[in-house]
């Protein structure tokens, strides 16, 4: 194919294609330390919203505790911001980072 017979994209194109791209980029659902909720509190909101076992649970809450925050889980915003709601509905600080 010769430069000269392919058509270049028209800008509106190029800025759905670059808004796809980055939303299908991983990003991070991190969860925050309180000083209102429990271990157990938390840990059960990341089984039942994350899809979390209950010893991964565990070792993220404890994470949270000691380092402030944990990624908790990664994937594209689309997937990402239902969990995180969810999270906050449950009393918890979280963002999509």
């Amino acid at each position: 194919m010769n430069r000269e017979t392919q058509a270049l994209p028209e800008l509106d194109e190029v800025e759905v294609l670059l808004e796809e791209l980055i939303d299908k980029e991983e990003h991070d659902l991190v969860v925050f330390n309180d000083d209102v909720n429990t271990f157990d509190h938390v840990a059960k909101i990341l089984v039942k919203v994350c899809k979390h076992t209950q010893e991964q649970a565990e070792q993220c809450t404890l994470i949270i505790h000691y380092k402030g925050k944990c990624a908790v889980k990664k994937g594209s915003t689309e997937k990402l911001k239902p969990m995180c709601q969810a999270i906050l509905d449950a009393g918890i600080q979280a963002a999509i980072v």
